[in-house]
């Protein structure tokens, strides 16, 4: 098999992981807020005489898609339609690309050929999930202007200032990560945190950069514009904020942007902190306790506990982000600048100089 093709397989297969791991974060959105309301949440289908079962997960993986999908697509007078048509897509596309860069596995060997698993391989990931994030930001813009709703409009500016005022922070508390592992490769680093602190604590990023754990993941969480910073929406504000003209499946893309967007905030944070695929005592040939012997384990065995603990990972993540949606109420749009401004850019900026300083006195010392 040509690397072309290799490299097409496992980019369709991230693009196909992230669609329907976004899809089924729906169904357990709308299940988590019931449980936390004290009611039922979805239990139904709408497939009445198609099926002898209830299924409630269908009405969210496979009825609502399909009723969105077949809606009319109705497009304001006077908007600009090849903006407005384009607007959702620049809003899911960055999402979905920016996962490329996210191992979800060690490399394996298929029929001799060490193939990586992650659909691209490259040695600046870091830089990469920088830049695909901050192209979400067009999207919006686009989606606002070109609906010619001022109220959307609204929504769109709310929604840039947002997403560029946390990317500030993101970009420096991704800059500790980098003076932590001293590279740019997201797969490197992942390698790194295989090892132990004290013999028989994991070596995870969140021990070394705790700080910069929490800015990623509220900086995440603000930049996919979910509660408690959902301010370009803000229902009894702005209506539907900068998607307010939207209809049928165009909508739907942008909800899939949403649930994408938790998506990679959870694979970079699993990433950067947790280990990635790293299973704690889990080495190439099989499980090392502390003081213990060596259980050995096929290569194939190690390689599908490995993804399984990403997936895992990735999924409590999810969880975390969908609970938080649903337990803090959201914060007014002053609040929210004056924490990504005053709060968040302060911290951010000395736990740089911090790392920095231990670094070089680490340095010096040995």
């Amino acid at each position: 098999m040509s690397e072309w093709a290799l490299g097409g397989i496992k980019s369709l297969l991230v693009i196909l992981m992230v669609l329907q791991l976004s899809a089924f974060l729906l169904w357990i959105e709308r299940k988590g807020s019931a449980l936390i309301q004290n009611r039922i949440g979805a239990n139904r289908a709408r497939f009445v005489g198609v099926l002898p079962f209830n299924l409630g997960f269908l009405n969210t993986l496979v009825a609502d898609p399909l009723k969105m999908f077949t809606k009319e697509d109705f497009v304001p007078a006077g908007a600009d339609k090849l903006l407005h048509y384009l607007a959702p897509f620049l809003a899911l596309f960055p999402a979905l690309i920016t996962f490329a860069a996210i191992p979800f596995g060690n490399v394996i060997e298929i029929n001799g050929v060490p193939v990586e698993l992650r659909a691209v391989s490259i040695d600046v990931g870091v830089l990469y999930i920088i830049a695909m994030t901050s192209m979400g930001v067009y999207g919006v813009v686009l989606a606002g202007w070109a609906s010619n709703n001022r109220w959307a409009l609204l929504g769109s500016i709310r929604g840039s200032a947002q997403m560029i005022s946390y990317e500030v922070a993101l970009g420096l508390a991704l800059v500790c990560v980098i003076l932590t592992y001293g590279t740019l490769d997201l797969q490197e680093m992942v390698r790194q945190q295989g090892g132990t602190i004290l013999g028989f604590l994991p070596a995870w990023g969140v021990f070394y950069q705790p700080v910069a754990f929490v800015v990623i993941l509220v900086a995440g969480i603000a930049e996919s514009k979910r509660v408690p910073f959902d301010i370009p929406e803000a229902e009894s504000e702005l209506i539907a904020g900068y998607f307010t003209e939207y209809s049928g499946g165009k909508q739907a893309t942008f909800m899939l942007a949403d649930f994408a967007e938790i998506v990679v905030v959870s694979g970079l944070v699993t990433t950067l902190f947790f280990g990635g695929w790293q299973v704690p005592y889990l080495g190439a040939e099989g499980w090392q306790l502390p003081g213990l012997e060596l259980y050995p384990l096929s290569a194939l065995t190690v390689a599908l506990l490995q993804m399984a603990a990403f997936a895992v990972k990735v999924l409590f993540f999810c969880w975390l982000q969908i609970l938080v949606r649903w337990t803090v109420p959201r914060l007014r749009y002053d609040q929210l600048m004056n924490l990504g401004w005053k709060g968040m850019l302060p911290v951010a900026l000395a736990n740089v100089a911090i790392t920095a300083s231990v670094i070089v006195a680490w340095g010096a010392a040995s």
